[in-house]
């Protein structure tokens, strides 16, 4: 029995990426390719949020409904290459890191945050390996002082993408995506503990050969929520193997349901609406919605 409602189109652009959603039904979303943040309304109005977006990719909210940005280094110059925050309620815009150890990050990528405010992002480099000053692509968090801690990197991640962390702070989920020809198509599972540090990894779900996961994003029920998968390779590192579609996956990787997306490339998603059950996906030029049975379990919520 489907557990989702058909797909919708909700809007159309250049490529997206990076949906999130605030409490009155408000989604935030990248145009990488056009540099630029889009604000489409519950009403279906669009409109531009910021622009230049520093080549924003990944984004969401944290407990305090302010909206966090990974500026990354894709699809042209003027990459922010950084991770900052814009508080919606005063416009106040916030560097919060531009660099660890004194070398600048690749491409921040994704972004999450767990149940005790605590920020997790991800730095891979998936453009112009030529720019990076920092030779590790790894997985970082902020914690509430500022702090900034990489807590993951080579070898036991080969390259992070998107990311994911339950609401309780006591486990953390990274997508391994290598384009390279054998390189990880994988879901890594790790234990956190109380000071947020990882342990126990553990594989979730292997996509290989075909392409891997992208974005991520958990349920109240702890499943994932994973945007994988491409119609049409575009390089000997894919293949067709994995059709595009959000992929629910249980923690044990116990595959319960593809949502279909006939587009490429898909790329992420998130969860919003009044009860948490809508579904905002990613893909192309395009930026899809659909309802889902079980909510989303985010920072701050948009519902209740």
């Amino acid at each position: 029995m489907p557990t989702i409602d058909p797909l919708n189109v909700a809007t159309c652009v250049a490529f997206t990426e990076g949906p999130a959603v605030d409490a009155a039904g408000n989604v935030y979303f990248s145009d990488i390719e056009n540099n630029r943040i889009l604000k489409l309304e519950p009403g279906g109005q669009r409109s531009v949020f910021r622009e230049p977006s520093h080549r924003t990719n990944g984004q969401t909210f944290d407990r305090e409904g302010r909206l966090l940005h990974c500026e990354g280094a894709e699809f042209g110059p003027g990459g922010g290459r950084r991770v900052t925050r814009t508080d919606l309620a005063t416009g106040q815009y916030t560097v919060l890191t531009d660099r660890y150890d004194g070398v600048r990050y690749n491409s921040p990528n994704d972004i999450c945050v767990d149940g005790r405010g605590r920020i997790y992002f991800t730095d891979p480099c998936y453009g112009d390996r030529s720019q990076m000053e920092m030779e590790i692509e790894g997985v970082y968090r902020v914690d509430l002082d500022g702090r900034v801690t990489r807590i993951v990197a080579q070898p036991t991640v080969e390259r992070p993408n998107g990311l994911a962390v339950t609401q309780d702070s006591r486990r953390l989920y990274v997508v391994d995506s290598c384009p390279l020809v054998g390189g990880n198509r994988k879901i890594w599972s790790f234990d956190l503990d109380d000071a947020g540090q990882p342990s126990n990894q553990r594989l979730v779900y292997d996509f290989a050969p075909g392409r891997g996961g992208d974005g991520m994003r958990l349920d109240v029920e702890g499943n994932l929520y994973v945007a994988a998968g491409i119609l049409c390779p575009r390089h000997g590192g894919e293949t067709a193997d994995v059709p595009p579609g959000i992929y629910i996956i249980t923690p044990s990787g116990e595959l319960r349901e593809r949502i279909a997306v006939p587009e490429d490339v898909l790329t992420n998603l998130a969860f919003g609406g009044t009860d948490g059950r809508s579904l905002y996906i990613t893909a192309g030029k395009t930026l899809f919605s659909t309802r889902v049975k079980v909510p989303g379990q985010v920072a701050f919520p948009a519902w209740g």
